[in-house]
Parts: C-alpha cells; sequence; structure tokens
C-alpha cells in the first residue's frame, strides 16, 4: 500500500499498525520445498555413503533436514495517545477503494544436520572412507523477504495471513475497537491496560524480575587423559598447532624445536566415541589449558582457536575424524559451534581457526602423529 499523501490526525487512538518481517537469514534454506528432503538436494553435494577422500576430512556438509512454514510477525508498530492527554502525529497512508493483501512474509523453522568424512569398516572387515551422518545438528529458524504494510481493524483480510494476526494484536475483537471514536483521547482497551502494567519496571529492589542471576564459569573438568602424546601437524610439512603462552593469543602453525617448550604437544582426554566419531578435550602440555573457541565470539566465521583452563564446556570438545588404519590424518571439528578447524594460509605463526564448512582446499586436514 504506497502513499499518495499526507495526513494529519490529532489524538486518534491506534490509528494503524504495521508488521514487519526482518529479513535475517540464520541458514541457507529452499524456502518453496515443505518438508525438506532429509538429503542434500544438490546432485553435486555428498550423500551419506558416498565416497571420500583424506583430504575430506577437515570439511563439513550442512543440509536441511526437516522445514515449518507459517506466518508470522516479528515487528509491531503502532500510534496512539494516552488517556487524558492530547498529542498530534503526522503519518503517510494510502488510500485506495480496494485493499488486497496476502501472507508472503513468512517464518521458516526446522532441523539440520551435516555429512562429515569418517572412517567405516565394512562387513569384510576392510576400511573406508565415507559421508556420514555427524553429530552436529540442531534447529534453525529464517524468514522470508521484507514486508512491511498498514491494517485496520475493518479491514477484511484472508486468515490467517500477516495482516490477521496484526489485527489480533490490534485487539480488533473487543467492542472499543468495533466501536467509532472521535477525534481526541479514548480509553486504553483492556489489553493496552495488561500490556502497561507488564512494561512497567519493578519498583523493589534486587535483581528485576526475568534477568538471570550472574553465574560464575563452569566447573574445572576432572580430566581423565590418554597416555599418548601427539601433535597435530600439517601433513607432510613441519609446522603443527603450537598453544600461546598468552592467554589473550590463539594456537597458531609453528615449527617444533627443542625451544618448544612442549607448546606443540596435546593429549586427548575424556575421550567417548560414537558411531566411530571421537569426542574429546584437547589438553596442552606446554601451558595446562584446553582449546576452545572463545565464548564470546562462538558464532564468528574464523573466530581464532584459544586456550584456557580445562572447564565442563562444550566449546571445549572436538570430534575428531579419522582416515583409515595405518594414516594419522584427521580432520578436527568443534563440538558445540560444529565448525571444523583450519587456516588461511600456510605460514609460521597463522592463526588456527573455525570455519562453518571448513576449508575446501584441504587445509583442514592435519596428521596426529604420536610423539
Amino acid at each position: 500500500m504506497r502513499s499518495i499523501g499526507p495526513v494529519s490526525r490529532v489524538g486518534r487512538s491506534l490509528t494503524a499498525v504495521t508488521a514487519t518481517v526482518a529479513a535475517c537469514a540464520v541458514t541457507a534454506v529452499g524456502l518453496a520445498a515443505s518438508p525438506a528432503a532429509a538429503a542434500p538436494t544438490n546432485t553435486s553435494s555428498p550423500r551419506a555413503g558416498d565416497t571420500c577422500t583424506a583430504a575430506d576430512l577437515g570439511t563439513r556438509h550442512p543440509y536441511i533436514k526437516t522445514t515449518e512454514v507459517a506466518p508470522t510477525i516479528t515487528h509491531f508498530k503502532g500510534w496512539y495517545v494516552t488517556e487524558g492527554t492530547t498529542g498530534q502525529q503526522t503519518v503517510t497512508t494510502s488510500t485506495q477503494t480496494t485493499i488486497s493483501v496476502s501472507a508472503g512474509t513468512k517464518k521458516v523453522t526446522g532441523t539440520y544436520g551435516s555429512l562429515n568424512c569418517n572412517r567405516v569398516q565394512g562387513g569384510d572387515g576392510s576400511w573406508a572412507l565415507k559421508w556420514i551422518e555427524g553429530p552436529g545438528g540442531g534447529n534453525f529458524t529464517t524468514y522470508t523477504t521484507l514486508e512491511e504494510g498498514a491494517v485496520r481493524c475493518q479491514d477484511q483480510v484472508p486468515p490467517g495471513s500477516i495482516m490477521a494476526k496484526a489485527q489480533t494484536l490490534l485487539d480488533c475483537g473487543s467492542a472499543a475497537a468495533k466501536a467509532e471514536h472521535p477525534a481526541g483521547a479514548v480509553a486504553p482497551t483492556a489489553k493496552q491496560k495488561r500490556d502497561r502494567l507488564v512494561q512497567r519496571p519493578a519498583r523493589t529492589g534486587g535483581t528485576p524480575a526475568g534477568q538471570p542471576k550472574a553465574t560464575g564459569r563452569g566447573a574445572r573438568a576432572a580430566l581423565d587423559c590418554q597416555a599418548e602424546v601427539y601433535k597435530i601437524a600439517v601433513p607432510g610439512k613441519p609446522l603443527s598447532w603450537g598453544a600461546p603462552v598468552l592467554a589473550s593469543d590463539g594456537v597458531r602453525l609453528r615449527p617444533s624445536s627443542i625451544f618448544s617448550a612442549h607448546l606443540d604437544n596435546w593429549r586427548l582426554c575424556n575421550v567417548t566415541e560414537r558411531n566411530g566419531v571421537i569426542e574429546a578435550f584437547l589438553w596442552n602440555w606446554g601451558n595446562g589449558g584446553c582449546a576452545i573457541i572463545a565464548a564470546q565470539n562462538p558464532a564468528t566465521e574464523r573466530a581464532v582457536l584459544q586456550t584456557l583452563p580445562c572447564a565442563e564446556d562444550d566449546l571445549q570438545r572436538f570430534y575428531i575424524y579419522r582416515d583409515v588404519p595405518g594414516s594419522p590424518k584427521i580432520g578436527v571439528q568443534n563440538k558445540y559451534t560444529g565448525s571444523m578447524m583450519g587456516y588461511d594460509r600456510y605460514a609460521d605463526g597463522e592463526f588456527i581457526r573455525q570455519y562453518s564448512s571448513g576449508r575446501q582446499d584441504g587445509t583442514g586436514t592435519y596428521d596426529l602423529t604420536r610423539v
């Protein structure tokens, strides 16, 4: 509904309501399909059971399992004058004989999973690398394109549409909403009174209602580490993961030498295994910390891998995908973020970072070499 001229209203109550949906994409989804297929629909994408290579150990392929589409309102804007006061509001609206509206604005929710490359043992005892259903997954929410407009209680709109939901927020079914009002202040509706009571700040001391109390960091993990000590190295090259001396620094590619002070030595702790995938803490011998994606930026692409005191925290848990027996090649994935560990370029001092789908050029594959 486009504007054809400005109008001015004095003391009008609830002149219009605007329903706006933000176009924020948590993940790329095909909005036309409902439900989506439980496997990648792109023929070039891998499918569970397909063969993969050692270079794929550091990658992952997220895909949509299910979707549900429904109209929704994420932003609500209205104009009104409080009872007993006067005011002026100039609003640009449109005037037309026929109003046509539709639900083009939808909220899409669903579940997603990912495929990761890992070794699989066949019925004959042989091993092979195949794409498997990874342990990481969860729920997503995203929205279709932006839609913004205005609606009145007397407008006839399709049931279940965005405009119908907006009329519900306007309390259009009440007697006060149906009555004709002259210009000037009108008494608030029962719903408005309830909303104002809810919005009033608490007058008593202490923590405001609904606000979580501050809590300390999670309990330190009681680690049960394997005896083996490893280097996590770039295959065929001298650089490997080196933990920082300072907590503010990150894990970098470093050469190993007698001066490494065990900062290039790692142990697997509190190890569990499910469907052939290892889950463990990565404990560093040199600084006594555990590898982690810092809590302040777990959703940040290319966030730097760090080390902090070991604690019961999924940010410090990692999945390890392995090549066939006899090969030291692995891929490393953070449990909480679902991202694979990789690096931008091979260079001394380059940070180890997280990448949501890994590094497709094979730079997310490492050698887990026993020291």
